[in-house]
């Protein structure tokens, strides 16, 4: 393919996967409003602030029925996390919804059959149980901090009008500015793996399953598949001679995560965490596959030669175009207000504040988002290696000095 091809069938590969996955993101943004503007702090605390079992359960029961993608997914966790809720139920979180839906498990019945489709979201839940019990067992430093956070209670217009403008404007603006470059990124590197990679490439290992389910794990990770895009992708390697558990391997894999997920979660929970969920994903589907292959009877598990194989294709391409044009406009108003605040960042209504005692991340987001929600506020960035917070606005020194006092943790003064 001459170079001209690859530039295009990469723009079509690109675009054909902003319109797949935009309507998702857009609802993965709302539901990060929703909980920001409606939920409050303490309610999450309790519910989701330890690294228990407990949690890790609350968190998947909440994942498995959410129709959101790997991608759509990730502003709702990220809302989760800055909220209040600890690694392992923000990990269970994460496992769980993309995995499957309520709309993909009635797509995987009618392709795949019911075994299928009761295997999916058993195995998403089980898996996101596990991966944040085990998450949380590895996080005792951040489920210290989660317990030693005072809940503050969050300053929100009181009318439902308020919390309505309030949903919108964190949602859409506030978290569009927060992983829109990262999302960027990722989508062209998952588009670049996408047509990089032969279509025909599982098929080089279709008489040695283990070894079938571990390629598939490796491309399926990286590139972006939707929970029920997904479902035709599996229904044809089954066709081509892959056992049903490698086919099971790509429906838990594929749309459990990808590399644009992989960038804005290794910012949001550290590089050392997000690959510890991706080797929990990566061994969960596995494992399931080799359930279904040599413990499961494989007449349960025939594939269904359905017409309809070739048409599971969700959604009605015009609100798909209508989503990518909106999720556009916001990128692009996002790129030119984050530009516009960095020309301005150095006048006399910025100021950088130091500030001691933040330990991690949920530290920083914690810091960006009580200071980010005082009036007269437009904007803040805390510098986590330089214990800096740099706030934008018409504000006092003392009301900061007050709030950053109130959350635990020390206020030194300004530093510019």
């Amino acid at each position: 393919m001459e170079t001209t091809g690859y530039f295009t069938e990469i723009a079509t590969v690109l675009l054909t996967m902003l319109n797949e996955m935009s309507p998702y993101i857009l609802l993965g943004f709302l539901f990060a409003g929703i909980l920001h503007a409606f939920v409050r702090h303490d309610f999450m605390a309790n519910h989701f602030a330890g690294n228990g079992f407990r949690q890790s359960l609350k968190a998947a029961l909440l994942g498995v029925p959410l129709p959101l993608c790997s991608c759509g997914v990730l502003p709702t966790a990220i809302s989760l996390r800055r909220n209040g809720a600890s690694t392992a139920a923000t990990t269970a979180f994460l496992i769980a919804t993309p995995q499957t839906g309520v709309d993909s498990i009635a797509a995987t019945y009618s392709l795949l059959g019911p075994a299928f489709a009761v295997t999916r979201p058993v195995a998403a839940f089980l898996s996101a149980l596990f991966g944040g019990t085990l998450m949380g067992k590895l996080s005792r430093k951040d489920n210290a901090d989660a317990k030693t956070s005072p809940a503050t209670a969050r300053t929100l217009r009181p009318t439902f009008a308020g919390r309505i403008r309030e949903t919108l404007r964190y949602g859409f603006i506030d978290m569009v500015a927060s992983v829109g470059k990262w999302l960027i990124i990722g989508l062209v590197i998952a588009a670049l793996i996408t047509v990089l990679v032969p279509d025909n490439f599982f098929l080089h290992f279709a008489g040695y399953p283990l070894l079938a389910m571990l390629a598939v794990v490796v491309i399926a990770i990286p590139m972006y598949v939707c929970a029920t895009g997904s479902i035709p992708i599996a229904l044809s390697l089954m066709l081509k001679g892959l056992t049903p558990g490698t086919a099971f391997v790509f429906l838990m894999a594929g749309p459990a995560v990808n590399f644009a997920s992989y960038t804005l979660l290794s910012r949001t929970m550290g590089r050392r965490n997000t690959l510890i969920y991706i080797a929990i994903i990566a061994s969960s589907a596995i494992i399931t596959g080799c359930i279904i292959d040599y413990l499961l009877p494989a007449s349960w598990f025939l594939p269904r030669l359905s017409e309809q194989a070739a048409c599971c294709h969700h959604g009605t391409p015009w609100f798909s175009t209508i989503c990518s044009a909106f999720l556009t406009a916001l990128l692009v108003y996002s790129f030119i207000k984050n530009r516009s605040h960095n020309h301005s960042n150095h006048t006399t209504m910025t100021k950088e504040y130091r500030i001691d005692g933040m330990a991690c991340i949920h530290c920083k987001n914690r810091v960006e988002k009580e200071l980010s929600a005082l009036p007269g506020v437009t904007s803040v960035t805390v510098d986590l290696d330089k214990k800096t917070a740099s706030v934008e606005g018409d504000i006092a020194e003392d009301t900061i000095r007050e709030k950053v006092n109130a959350l635990g943790y020390d206020f030194i003064g300004t530093v510019r």
